[in-house]
């Protein structure tokens, strides 16, 4: 989903409608075979298996660290709660790099950003993989994981330029899946790297595909953001034919660079602090993404010292919670016929409740699935009952993250952008926390207490989407931000 300044989705929102207005004096307009939406299907999908590839390699570059910390605190001669940081410093980056390069690609276009990003990727991946100590591996973790930001804020918008309509949400959806399960296939392929490989190799292996992903933006991810193809064509005209009364609306936009920054700094906080409803809906998936990241210093816990598997099997444990999220992502067309249903009967246009239905399913399966996976942790029960549990986990985790992005997007339409910026701050904040006090929880309460802990919590958030489906009305009315 896309995460930039307020400014953004306006122009976002109205791009396809400013493209193919009236012609004003000198006003530039798309033909069709410049408009994105008209480009070949095949062309549109491949940019998005490219953008979505991109996503999934950066938060896999999270998570991947998981099993490295043992070769980092032998190498470095530390402890191994410092190499922790190695995954909350990753995604600490991810929260704080849509601040800035939100507001970038409102002025320069989506292609530069994924084009710098990945850029930046690789170069600041050889300090990580030549690292001489822990302090300069977690500095260059941190950047990188600023640099790779940008697939978090700027990519939902670029299906947004392709496919409009119906035709947006199953490549929405494809998008929305992978920065998901890039955390899940981290500790499960880095594993087997570290059951046969240095921990260095971790890093190397990664650097080699963030290179290939480097080459693959350049060649299959053009320019989709129509004001920005819009200002390109009124430069080229103006050049070609001497004739300067040619002008896109970007030429003439008059809010400053400064000003766009201050506004994507700002009014994500605003509305945290004073509307209640985005605060807790942010709260609710900050949570369920904190446990997601602390699972990666659990597991290992849970499998390795309790079932005694190695690290590669270890690893392969969390594609339980990657099969749930694949099995959500096929329920997608399911859910898609049911909006179109409330719609129909409202008018043509569905609520933005209707849309916290999947939301009340997620909110029930996941506590569920915990306080099953809790009590399954003993290690005189078979190993196989907790993976199951995390499939039904993996389920319930897609449905809340999915209908959260999409109600904040529609119910914060005129600031949908900020809302969804201020979600990222926050998941992104709890995510790097959350694994810090893993090690510490379990230790003093075990696995099924420590586990069940974080069942309770998130059986006391279950509700919020069932209260909101309710009152969510009463106040969107009450609210300064919403619709």
């Amino acid at each position: 989903m896309s995460v930039t300044t307020e400014t953004l989705h306006e122009v976002g929102e109205n791009q396809h409608s400013i493209q193919h207005s009236p012609e004003k004096a000198g006003e530039v307009t798309l033909d069709p075979s410049e408009d994105p939406v008209d480009w070949p299907t095949l062309k549109k999908w491949v940019a998005v298996g490219v953008i979505s590839a991109g996503s999934f390699c950066v938060t896999f570059a999270s998570s991947m660290a998981s099993f490295t910390e043992t070769g980092m605190a032998k190498d470095f001669h530390v402890s191994h709660e410092p190499t922790i940081l190695s995954i909350s410093l990753f995604v600490l980056g991810l929260g704080i790099g849509p601040l800035i390069t939100g507001p970038f690609s409102e002025v320069y276009g989506r292609s530069i950003i994924y084009r710098v990003s990945y850029v930046l990727l690789v170069i600041l991946g050889f300090p990580i993989v030549f690292a001489p100590n822990l302090a300069v591996f977690l500095v260059f973790r941190f950047l990188q994981g600023m640099a790779g930001a940008s697939f978090l804020s700027v990519a939902g918008g670029s299906v947004a330029d392709m496919f409009v309509g119906p035709a947006v949400s199953t490549p929405m959806a494809v998008y929305t899946a992978s920065p998901f399960l890039g955390p899940v296939f981290g500790p499960a392929i880095g594993g087997f790297m570290n059951q046969h490989l240095d921990w260095r190799w971790t890093y190397r292996i990664s650097l080699i595909w963030m290179f290939v992903e480097t080459i693959a933006i350049f060649l299959f991810v053009p320019e989709s953001y129509a004001p920005v193809l819009l200002k390109k064509k009124a430069a080229r005209l103006r050049k070609e034919t001497g004739d300067n009364n040619y002008w896109a609306p970007l030429d003439r936009r008059e809010t400053s660079m400064s000003r766009m920054l201050y506004l994507s700094c700002t009014v994500p906080f605003k509305l945290l602090l004073f509307d209640r409803m985005a605060l807790l809906l942010d709260t609710w998936t900050a949570v369920l993404l904190g446990i997601l990241y602390l699972f990666f210093q659990a597991f290992p816990i849970i499998f390795q010292q309790g079932h005694h598997f190695n690290v590669q099997m270890t690893g392969l444990t969390f594609l339980g919670i990657g099969l749930g999220m694949a099995i959500g992502l096929a329920t997608q067309p399911w859910w898609n016929q049911r909006t179109a249903k409330v719609a129909a009967a409202n008018g043509g246009k569905a609520p933005p409740e209707a849309l916290l239905v999947m939301g009340q399913v997620g909110g029930v399966l996941i506590p569920i699935s915990m306080f099953i996976f809790a009590f399954t942790t003993y290690t005189h029960v078979h190993w196989i009952a907790p993976i199951i549990a995390s499939v039904v986990f993996g389920t319930g985790m897609l449905f809340a993250f999915t209908t959260t992005f999409t109600y904040l997007v529609v119910a914060y339409r005129p600031i949908a952008a900020s809302a969804m910026a201020a979600n990222s701050a926050m998941r992104s904040s709890f995510a790097a926390a959350f694994p810090l006090f893993a090690g510490a929880m379990y230790k003093k309460l075990g696995t099924v207490g420590a586990t069940a802990l974080l069942a309770g919590l998130m059986t006391l958030m279950a509700p919020l989407p069932f209260i909101f489906h309710r009152i969510g009305p009463r106040l969107r009315a009450k609210s300064r931000y919403a619709i």
